[in-house]
């Protein structure tokens, strides 16, 4: 029966759980149509097909209804976790029914043209490959505009809107108008000059946004405590940006040369807060991701001296059961990781990291268990209040919002969920592709297989002529006409079979 029929759709629906996730809405070719988030998927999902609510729809959302066939759910382990992943899934699809999201232009940057003689400090919602110097972004556009008004006065800086004029001598006059006035600093100036002001605003300015990304830290995790889930992920997505750009932004700090690098401060502090013996500088974490409620993936991210090292990059089909079972696909994966290093006689990392709790790092320490290899240093990552667990009697374990250690296991922890994400895509992409085929009668197991196998893909199946389709075992004129038509979304041309 094809998903499209309303019994079927919900039959569907009766077979989803209550847990969070997103939800993916298909026409009759498969196409994403909508993309949404839920609390409790089946509750969510089943509104779409109450007919008693149907007139209390905005239009808008009649008409997507009437367009939908089929839809596809990813099950996620959170709320926030589910509104993060609902805005990266509409800026990849793209869905004709969605408004939000599409648009990257959401938080404000201020960027700093290096390039320039001197170098103003302006606004925009665009960081691109050049030689200036980005700070952000900020979520708080008026406090973000107060402060740079501020540091105008305060450092004698330009901003976006200044026309500076070069005078006879080479110096520079900065304002023509009243406000040399107002700011305490000379109106005339050379460049050099003017790059001491830079400098020290640009200081201020990286201070500036390390205060408030403690500050977001805080809020972020008030609004969590009083579960106002989406608030909380709105500013966990802004405080994983702004550290991602202040990590970036470097170029006019100074710093004392035999100081230790950021990355390995973080590393012994991390090591000490974990009783290690010595500091971590090989780390692997693992995260377990949902399909559809029905498949399950992992991924494993490997960080050297604090840095990603993406050709230790790992990602895992779970072979050894079907459903969605996070502690047995823990330690499915797990096991296969580091039996595999063990047969072939390479190092173990320092330190591996769960993404889960106490069951998750309960069954990674059982597949260390199975295949008789003793386990590095071995602790979970518990999202709800970035809770360091043992797999012994330790209690667990809260570092400090602004630890380096904590933010460095962030990092870590952040990357393999990214890394998961990005496998579910291509997967789910590849199945909902190969989906459409599904609606098309009489295409059975045999024959479905023999197209992919012959083209290779769905979008070579697409561009295929009638006479190309013919080829395939199994394919007559009138089927391959049919399949064509049904593919291009036009009724086939009459066709004889020879």
């Amino acid at each position: 029966m094809p998903a499209s029929d309303p019994a079927n759709l919900k039959e569907k629906v009766r077979q989803l759980s209550e847990k969070p996730g997103v939800y993916l809405m298909k026409d009759r070719l498969g196409r994403i149509i909508y993309v949404g988030k839920a609390k409790a998927l089946k509750k969510r999902v089943s509104s779409y097909f109450t007919p008693s609510r149907a007139m209390t729809f905005h239009p808008k959302i009649r008409a997507l209804i009437e367009m939908i066939a089929d839809f596809d759910v990813i099950e996620v382990k959170s709320e926030p976790e589910a509104l993060l992943l609902e805005g990266k899934l509409i800026k990849q699809w793209k869905p004709k029914y969605n408004t939000d999201f599409v648009d990257d232009k959401r938080f404000l940057l201020v960027r700093v043209d290096l390039a320039q003689e001197l170098p103003r400090f302006a606004l925009t919602r665009f960081k691109k490959d050049d030689r200036s110097r980005y700070f952000g972004p900020f979520a708080h556009s008026g406090l973000l505009r107060t402060t740079l008004a501020q540091m105008r006065r305060r450092f004698g800086i330009l901003l976006g809107d200044a026309s500076p004029r070069r005078l006879t001598d080479g110096r520079w006059q900065l304002y023509d108008d009243v406000r040399q006035e107002l700011y305490g600093f000379s109106n005339e100036t050379t460049a050099v000059d003017y790059r001491r002001r830079v400098e020290e605003a640009c200081e201020f300015l990286e201070g500036k946004s390390r205060e408030w990304l403690e500050t977001l830290r805080a809020e972020m995790m008030a609004a969590a405590e009083k579960h106002e889930f989406e608030k909380a992920a709105g500013l966990r997505d802004v405080v994983f940006a702004l550290q991602k750009t202040l990590a970036k932004t470097r170029t006019f700090e100074r710093f004392d040369p035999t100081a230790p690098a950021p990355d390995e401060e973080a590393m012994r502090q991390l090591g000490e807060a974990l009783g290690m013996t010595r500091t971590p500088r090989t780390m692997e974490c693992f995260d377990i991701s949902h399909i559809s409620g029905t498949f399950v993936v992992a991924s494993m991210v490997h960080f050297a001296d604090g840095r990603p090292d993406k050709n230790e990059y790992r990602r895992f089909q779970i072979k050894s059961f079907i459903g969605n079972d996070d502690f047995r696909a823990m330690e499915e994966v797990v096991g296969r990781r580091y039996r595999r290093l063990r047969d072939e006689n390479k190092p173990m990392p320092d330190l591996v990291v769960i993404d889960g709790g106490r069951g998750q790092i309960g069954a990674a320490l059982k597949a260390f268990v199975a295949i008789e290899v003793e386990p590095p240093t071995l602790i979970g990552l518990a999202k709800k209040h970035e809770t360091i667990i043992f797999p012994d009697e330790r209690p667990p374990l809260n570092l400090p919002l602004n630890s380096p250690a904590l933010n460095l296991l962030q990092r870590l922890r952040d990357e393999a969920h990214r890394f998961a994400n990005t496998y579910n895509a291509d997967l789910r992409s590849k199945k909902i592709r190969e989906s459409v085929l599904d609606d098309f009668p009489g295409l059975g197991v045999v024959r479905r297989a023999a197209l992919l196998a012959h083209f290779g893909s769905m979008d070579r199946l697409r561009a295929a002529t009638i006479e190309q389709i013919v080829e395939v075992p199994g394919f007559g004129p009138r089927m391959a006409a049919e399949l064509h038509a049904f593919l291009h979304g036009a009724p086939p041309e009459p066709t004889t079979e020879t």
